[in-house]
């Protein structure tokens, strides 16, 4: 998650810029320091503001580490942190406003060993090839897919995150028809918005909306909001809908701000000006705890939503199921969410020098209750109907498992027991796990 915490941010960075520049300089600096002050830099940051930092232990030798990742690695909580990272403040705000770098720009899931391309971002080099949802990946660089399975799953090889660097695939259309083609890692906007459309259901109109990250949407006025969310209930308010499908599984998260934004276009307008969220920092920082409340937007008024997820369904994607259960009943369909009730912001803008190395430090650094208090919610939310994933589908098919699961739904109060997912066979593969650092926030191939 990127918390909304960059006006506060921004007085921070002069505030420490003005401390840092009047200090003297050591005339004649300990050379260890001098070596291994990002080092240093990173440690005293994170003793200030990583979430768990009564954990990070007392003495800390960092002549030891050979780089910064593996001295963030040695002094995170692992018992609960999985998601603590260090990148570089381009890079950060190049992923929180929809900019990827090194990637075709396709995901993909597995339905029973048979790989299929689960979603396509437009302008990637993937959507400009042509590929959708539902084609079948029989081949990568010449060998089947069952080649590429491992003791702990599938590992496809498809190189670094590079522009330029290409990989061929061969792919099964649902007519039957086959495609080989060679495509290339590039630079490229994502769109959040997968689908969205309004299907009637027994009278009833129904909006179903496939979002997969919460991203800002880059050059606007006000830069911590995205257009796609604004356009998307524009549409929804002027169908006037009865009722919301929203699906986030392989939404991995995203910025808290826009979080908000669409927490503002759900909640009911009885609710607005009530408790969002409140968040929480460490004993040393408890002063920048605060509370988020509700604050209305558009003319939808919905008593319940139900939500598509899966393990891909992490922080941000959580915190909207969560801010919202206190005001609204709230349907899961799919499999159990991911786990990740905690969050982070960059730590530069605490530390000049970390901003003049361009190392940004991005720590969980807060947890977020909801209204009624609950946070701790690191094994996920459990689903209300288990329903399997259905990759060979594209998007708005009602014949698609978990969407028709949704209508089903909709339609008579419940799920069924035909098109629920058997207990004993819970094995599945999922996209998250692949990745690490930032990657892990918006992974794609």
């Amino acid at each position: 998650m990127n918390i909304r915490f960059f006006p506060q941010i921004i007085l921070l960075v002069f505030t420490f810029g003005f401390i840092c520049s009047c200090n003297p300089k050591e005339e004649n600096p300990d050379p260890a320091k001098v070596d291994f002050a990002v080092q240093n830099a990173i440690v005293e940051s994170m003793k200030r503001w990583y979430f768990w930092n009564e954990r990070i232990p007392e003495n800390i030798d960092v002549t030891r580490y050979t780089s910064n990742e593996a001295l963030l690695d040695a002094i995170i909580f692992k018992d609960l942190d999985r998601w603590s990272y260090i990148t570089t403040r381009e890079a950060f705000n190049a992923s929180f406003q929809g900019t990827i770098t090194g990637a075709h720009g396709f995901g993909f899931s597995l339905l029973n060993d048979r790989m299929y391309i689960s979603f396509v971002y437009n302008e990637a080099p993937a959507g400009k090839d042509g590929w959708k949802r539902g084609w079948e990946v029989v081949e990568i660089n010449g060998k089947p897919i069952s080649e590429y399975r491992t003791s702990n799953g599938f590992n496809f090889q498809l190189g670094p995150n590079e522009v330029g660097y290409t990989n061929s695939f061969k792919l099964k259309l649902p007519d039957g028809s086959e495609k080989a083609t060679t495509i290339s890692k590039a630079q490229f906007q994502s769109n959040s918005v997968l689908y969205s459309n309004v299907l009637l259901q027994n009278d009833k109109k129904v909006g179903y909306w496939v979002y997969q990250s919460f991203r800002q949407t880059p050059g606007l006025t006000n830069p911590v909001r995205s257009q796609e969310v604004e356009d998307t209930f524009s549409y929804f308010s002027q169908e006037d809908i009865d009722e919301l499908i929203i699906d986030l599984r392989y939404n991995g998260g995203g910025s808290v701000a826009v979080t908000e934004q669409i927490l503002n276009y759900l909640v009911p307008q009885a609710n607005s000006g009530q408790v969002m969220y409140t968040n929480r920092h460490n004993a040393p920082r408890s002063n920048n705890n605060r509370s988020v409340n509700f604050s209305k937007r558009g003319n939808l008024n919905l008593s319940r939503i139900i939500f598509i997820t899966s393990r891909g369904s992490a922080s941000a994607s959580e915190l909207l199921i969560n801010c919202l259960d206190p005001y609204v009943e709230v349907i899961l369909i799919g499999d159990n969410t991911y786990g990740k009730p905690v969050g982070s912001f960059p730590l530069s803008f605490d530390n000049r020098l970390l901003r003049e190395k361009n190392v940004e430090v991005v720590p969980i650094t807060f947890a977020i209750d909801n209204a009624n208090g609950r946070a701790d919610y690191f094994e996920g939310f459990p689903v209300n109907f288990p329903v399997p994933d259905d990759p060979s589908k594209d998007w708005g098919d009602l014949a698609e498992a978990r969407l028709g699961a949704a209508l089903q739904f909709i339609t008579t109060g419940s799920v069924s027991s035909g098109r629920l997912t058997p207990q004993s066979s819970y094995f599945q593969w999922h996209m998250i796990d692949d990745f690490e650092g930032l990657w892990k926030e918006f992974p794609v191939y």
